[in-house]
């Protein structure tokens, strides 16, 4: 399956506000020239992570001018759904909500069970590692589906 590029990837999770703004960060990196990526959340209701711009940073990721969105105003928006070749879910409610958006096309939903760090760790350096790994998670899951930047 790595090397199987859509030419567009919608990511989404809770708020769009951390797993699925990394996906979409780290995508863009890896493949921005060769795939269109957003992302959304199943509500709007929360600002970007700073624990998820710290970590991308570390990637060289900038995601501090991210702004969160959810389904509902990206169809607002004009940004329509069956225009994606395929939505990734990092969360089990993302998933139940682009399942119902997407019954009436022909469209890929995949599920990818990525941790949510944001409940995990009470001091910085724990929090860090928690989101760290959700990071960890999106990026390994991105390569083995999508292959290496370049490949």
């Amino acid at each position: 399956m790595a090397g199987d590029l859509p030419s567009s990837v919608l990511f989404c999770c809770d708020h769009n506000a951390v797993r699925s703004p990394m996906a979409e960060g780290l995508m863009k990196k890896l493949h921005g020239q060769d795939i269109y990526v957003q992302s959304a959340g199943v509500y709007n209701d929360l600002e970007i992570d700073g624990f998820s711009i710290a970590v991308c940073q570390e990637l060289g990721v900038e995601l501090s001018r991210h702004k969160s969105r959810s389904f509902d105003e990206m169809q607002e928006w004009g940004d329509d759904l069956s225009g994606f070749d395929l939505i990734v879910a990092l969360s089990p409610a993302s998933q139940r909500r682009a399942l119902e958006l997407t019954r009436f096309f022909h469209l890929d939903v995949e599920y990818w069970p990525i941790l949510d760090p944001t409940g995990l760790g009470t001091q910085r350096a724990e929090k860090l590692d928690s989101y760290r790994q959700a990071r960890d998670q999106i990026l390994q899951r991105m390569e083995t589906r999508f292959g290496g930047a370049g490949e």
